[in-house]
This record gives C-alpha cells, sequence and structure tokens, in this order.
C-alpha cells in the first residue's frame, strides 16, 4: 500500500502552545443519565433541518427515527430515549436563535438499551446504498464542522482521494473526548476507517495523533489492519494541529490553496469521533442519539468524559456533575474556538464535543476586558498559522472595511483559530471582528 508525500518531517509553521489542561484523559467514559425532558432541535447541522415524522402525543422507542433528512444536505434525528412526544415548538438553542424542536417527556425508568434499530448487510451495499445508510445513521462532522458526513463523503470523481486523514490531534486545551474514543473505542474507528476507505475508492489512510497521546497511539495501533493499509503517526504537539489544513501539512506536505477543500489536492480529512461513531452505528442500522463530551473547568465538581444522550438540556447536566447553573460561564467547545451558551436551558446538540463550566470569579478578562491600539508587537503575525496579518486585518474591520479584507488580505483563508486573540497584548477581540466581517460579507452576497 502507497503512502504519497509521506510525513516529510516539519509541521506547519507558527502556531502556539497553551496550556493543555487534559486532567480528564485518564478518566474512562461514563454515562449520562436521562434528563426528565430531551429536547431535540430539527436543526443541529449544516443544511437544511429535518422535518418531524412524529405527532404530539405519539410514544417513541429510543433510537426510533423521529425526523426525516430534508434533502441530500440534510440529516435524520432519532429519539435519544423511550418516552412521549410532548411538543413539537421553537426552542431557543444554546446561542440564542429559536429552532423548531421535538419534546420528549421521558418515561420514568427509561432503560439505556437501544430499542429500535435495522441491521444491515455493508458488504452488499453499492456506493450509493452506503452513502445512504450513512445518512440514515444522522452523523454529522463530529469534530466541530457540523457538516452532514455521507454529503462530504461524496467526492466529486475528477478529484481522485489518495489518502484518507483521520484526525486524532484534539489540540484544544481541556478536550479528552476524541482521547478516550481512541482508547475505549479502536476497533470501531478502525471499522469506520473501513468505511470510509471504501467510499473513497480505497485510499490508504495515516491516522495523525498529537505525541501527547502515546497510550492512544498505542491503543489504536493495536487494532490496525496487517495489510498496512491504515498506520498511525504522531505529530508534534502544537495549536491548531488538529485544523485540517494544518494536519495535511504536517503529514503530506501540502497546501490547501485559498478558496479550496482539501479534496483537491488528494487529501481527505475526517475526524476520529465520527469515523468511530459511523463503525459503531452502521451495522446494526442504529441512529446517531448519544455522543462522547467532555466537561471540565473550575466549577466542575465531577468532571470527566460522559456519553450523553442528545436534547439533554445543558442545566440537568450541569446539575449531574456538580457545576452551580447560576453561578458558571458556560463555554461549548473547547477555549480557544468554542462559544459562550447564552441560554442554560438549551439542549445538547450533536456538534457538541465540549463542554466547559468555570466560576465566574475565575474568568476575569485582561485588563477588565478593555482593548487597547494596536501596538505593532507582529505576535499575532508570529502566531498565524495561515499566515495572515490579524493587525492590518483588524484595524481594517474597525473601520468596516470588508471588502478590502476579503480582496486583499485573504480574510477567506482564516478559520477563527483564535491564536491572535490568544496572543494579543492589547486584547483586541481580533477573531470576533473577523467573524463580524465575514457575516456581513455572507449577508451582501444572499442579497445580490
Amino acid at each position: 500500500m502507497k503512502f504519497l508525500n509521506f510525513l516529510r518531517g516539519e509541521t506547519f509553521a507558527r502556531g502556539i502552545h497553551p496550556p493543555q489542561h487534559k486532567d480528564t484523559a485518564a478518566m474512562p467514559i461514563r454515562r449520562l443519565p436521562f434528563s426528565p425532558t430531551l429536547i431535540v432541535p430539527l436543526s443541529q447541522q449544516v443544511g437544511r433541518p429535518a422535518k418531524p415524522l412524529v405527532r404530539v402525543g405519539q410514544e417513541v422507542q429510543r433510537g426510533e427515527p423521529i425526523a426525516a433528512a430534508d434533502g441530500f444536505i440534510s440529516v435524520p434525528h432519532h429519539a435519544p430515549a423511550t418516552g412521549v412526544v410532548e411538543a413539537i415548538r421553537l426552542h431557543p438553542t444554546a446561542n440564542g436563535p429559536w429552532t423548531e424542536s421535538i419534546i420528549i417527556r421521558v418515561h420514568a425508568g427509561s432503560t439505556q438499551e437501544v430499542l429500535w434499530e435495522l441491521p444491515q448487510d455493508l458488504a452488499s451495499l453499492d456506493t450509493e446504498g452506503l452513502i445512504l445508510a450513512v445518512q440514515n445513521t444522522g452523523i454529522v462532522g463530529l469534530g466541530g464542522g457540523i457538516f452532514p458526513t455521507h454529503a462530504k463523503l461524496r467526492v466529486p470523481k475528477e478529484y481522485p482521494v489518495d489518502t484518507l486523514i483521520v484526525n486524532g490531534c484534539e489540540c484544544e486545551p481541556y478536550l479528552t473526548s476524541d482521547h478516550r474514543i481512541m482508547l475505549e473505542r479502536a476497533p470501531q474507528l478502525v471499522a469506520g476507517i473501513a468505511i470510509a476507505r471504501r467510499l473513497l475508492g480505497g485510499p490508504p489512510a495515516i491516522i495523525g495523533i498529537e505525541d501527547n497521546k502515546p497510550d492512544a497511539v498505542a491503543a489504536v495501533r493495536a487494532q490496525l489492519p496487517d495489510d498496512g493499509s491504515v498506520r498511525v503517526e504522531t505529530v508534534p504537539t502544537k495549536y491548531p494541529q488538529g485544523a485540517g489544513e494544518m494536519l495535511i501539512k504536517t503529514l503530506l506536505g501540502r497546501e490547501v490553496p485559498p478558496d479550496s477543500r482539501s479534496y483537491q489536492i488528494g487529501a481527505y480529512v475526517q475526524n476520529v469521533a465520527t469515523l468511530a461513531t459511523m463503525g459503531a452505528l452502521m451495522p446494526s442500522g442504529r441512529g446517531f442519539i448519544e455522543r462522547v463530551i467532555t466537561v471540565e473547568g473550575t466549577a466542575v465538581a465531577r468532571p470527566g468524559n460522559y456519553l450523553v444522550p442528545m436534547g439533554t438540556p445543558l442545566r440537568f447536566l450541569l446539575d449531574c456533575v456538580g457545576a452551580p447553573a447560576d453561578s458558571v460561564e458556560v463555554i461549548f467547545g473547547g477555549p480557544m474556538m468554542g462559544q459562550a451558551v447564552a441560554f442554560l436551558d438549551a439542549p445538547i446538540t450533536k456538534g457538541v464535543s465540549g463542554i466547559l463550566a468555570f466560576n465566574s470569579r475565575d474568568l476575569t478578562p485582561r485588563v477588565d476586558g478593555r482593548s487597547f491600539p494596536c501596538v505593532k508587537c507582529g505576535e499575532c503575525i508570529e502566531s498565524c498559522p495561515m499566515g495572515l496579518n490579524p493587525s492590518t486585518l483588524g484595524m481594517l474591520a474597525a473601520k468596516r472595511q470588508y471588502d478590502t479584507m476579503a480582496d486583499s488580505y485573504r480574510l477567506g483563508a482564516c478559520f477563527e483559530c483564535g491564536t491572535c486573540s490568544y496572543v494579543c497584548p492589547a486584547n483586541i477581540p481580533l477573531v470576533q471582528q473577523f467573524r463580524v466581517a465575514k457575516q456581513v460579507l455572507r449577508g451582501r452576497e444572499k442579497t445580490t
């Protein structure tokens, strides 16, 4: 099995080394109990919201489809627990917008056993049948992208993929859910890799794992096939090593051109949690109803990695882990790229890989939250992994010169890793400014 341009002995330029805070890496995955009420938003991914299949008052079984995909760029949803559909109505989400959701009142004493499945012979399926089977599970990108996995696996035929890159870096501070999945679910990961390789035309696979996870490296290597089609390589621990563009640079020495997809240079990147979930669900035809989530932070009395049913209200989860909901600040995701939560009764959705809860007193902003004029120190330029000039972009954003940012300073190449904001001594919220600029530009495109 040939590995093209393999491991050129280099990593991407720049980047940073924030404190890791990976204390939960040694804690096995534990199940979270069912909340009395589960809230399943019909939109948990990029693309069209799902369409309800159930009615108010209907009893549903754990694992049963409750919403169907509305087109190809859409995924179905399944009942996370056995209960009764209490309502189908708008409900707030973590970042504010109200989304149509299916509210399930869980039966007391409901079993954690999945009661609905549709076993299938994957070997008998052709490519389109296999893609449909992936879609029927409801899986989306679990590394944060939340793009429907089945749609991402349909690579245009004019772009043959020569390497499948499996992202096991998990470079965000605090987060260790991928680490635990590699330790505890390596067979499912290898099974998921086999499915992805089949859909991509059979390219070899490289599993990239940061060198601060030697136990995960050993666990995954022990499960690899003997034919050499899949191999594990350690990569330097550095942020943002887990970004697809950076991992491709490290493992293959290739750079993804601006406004291009990685498959256009022969590389396809997928997260370990996504592939492990595929490998676990597809043979039985089960739906994606729960995921492993890191719960950490100074306000959490019982940190760890929890298997959380989709739709679990955040307030219920915080109570289970001993975090006082009335005095904490919560982030969905990691501290570098995650989002602050605006509504504590919001549900856990498919894209949540981590929940960080901090006591308010532990989050005193630098210099009382104030920003100061740029001092031209160049720290942001030295750290930006994409080689951008965040300082100039920030000044243009302050003047709302968004077109200049995009046309002359490659705003589109920024994937919002947050390194520039992290290193800025003037406390300028650079990445937040870039997000606003992109939103404005996207809004203009929609109106033209």
